[in-house]
């Protein structure tokens, strides 16, 4: 069965931002000549790969919400050069909003279970998909969506 992880996108205003931060990002390593994907650093190693990497999604929480999601594609644990373990996480650098839901700030990452997670806007039916970001986390901060 899959599992999720949850984390927070630091520095993000919003989807778009994350999505230009991902596009600056693969520039950067097309320009280097590196593999195209998308990776984030994170210290801790999951426990729970298999299930992880079953179909689970790094979801992102940003400004408070629970906000969009990337589908993960491996996990890849290294020790760096001052001899820290630590991971990364590959996504897909496809960024899928989700029904926004508040969250508080945490360190690190958390697992999110599938029966947890949020579904993605172009599951929700209506017009929520359409409806701009920040009226949509102005709503789901006031407990109407």
């Amino acid at each position: 069965m899959a599992l999720h992880l949850l984390k927070l996108c630091v520095g993000a205003e919003s989807i778009m931002d994350l999505e230009e931060w991902i596009e600056e990002r693969m520039d950067q390593r097309r320009a280097r000549g590196e593999a195209i994907e998308q990776l984030h650093t994170t210290r801790m190693v999951p426990k729970k790969i298999e299930d992880i990497l079953d179909g689970g999604s790094l979801y992102w929480v940003i400004k408070g919400q629970i906000a969009a999601r990337q589908r993960l594609t491996d996990i890849r644990p290294f020790t760096d050069a001052e001899g820290i373990g630590r991971c990364h996480l590959v996504m897909e650098p496809v960024v899928v909003p989700v029904e926004p839901r508040p969250f508080r700030p945490f360190q690190g990452w958390r697992y999110l279970q599938v029966k947890d997670a949020p579904r993605d806007l172009a599951e929700h039916g209506g017009d929520l998909g359409e409806m701009p970001e920040a009226m949509r986390r102005e709503l789901a901060g006031l407990g109407l969506l």
